[in-house]
């Protein structure tokens, strides 16, 4: 599949924006699994996608180094304000199934590809981590922060935006693969 092939297929699957991603602007940053400790998100040590359970950044750069092509993949939905919780998790939730639809997809086509999802795996309604093994280990993708990507800077790398307006808000992936 080309990358023309690939922005269909995210289209279809509910993605509003599916732009190329050059994979050498993909920087697998320290200070941005650190910032994961803080656990803001409430997934630290909560879930097999998320840091300390995710892959060390050492291995992440050489698990994504084959790959030689990538999309940018963002849901964007509306909000009233930046307290529209409920829109919020909306959006998330509407960018988690187009990301997922993406995956089918691509499996079904038997696509050599790496996923990164937006925020934490949610297939499970409460994850095993750290008590038992992942229930789907071929369908968990870590989020891009979880990689120690910092979105808004890859986003602005690759001339896709990151923010929206105040009356937005965006949920971003990625998909790589070699052709």
């Amino acid at each position: 599949m080309n990358t023309e092939n690939f922005i269909s297929l995210a289209k279809s699957c509910g993605f509003n924006v599916a732009e190329p991603l050059d994979v050498n602007t993909l920087e697998f940053l320290e200070s941005v699994r650190e910032a994961c400790s803080a656990d803001r998100c409430r997934n630290y040590g909560r879930s097999w996608a998320c840091p300390p359970a995710c892959k060390e950044l050492g291995e992440m750069r050489r698990t994504v180094s084959p790959y030689t092509h990538g999309l940018l993949l963002q849901y964007v939905g509306d909000r009233e304000d930046s307290f529209d919780f409920e829109a919020m998790e909306e959006a998330e939730a509407n960018c988690k199934k187009a990301f997922y639809a993406m995956i089918d997809a691509l499996k079904e086509q038997k696509a050599d590809f790496m996923g990164m999802s937006a925020g934490t795996c949610t297939r499970c309604e409460s994850c095993t981590y750290p008590d038992a093994p992942c229930r789907f280990p071929d369908r968990l993708y870590p989020s891009l922060e979880a990689c120690g990507i910092f979105v808004s800077g890859l986003c602005k790398a690759n001339g896709v935006p990151y923010y929206y307006g105040d009356g937005k808000i965006a949920f971003t992936c990625a998909v790589l693969w070699k052709e």
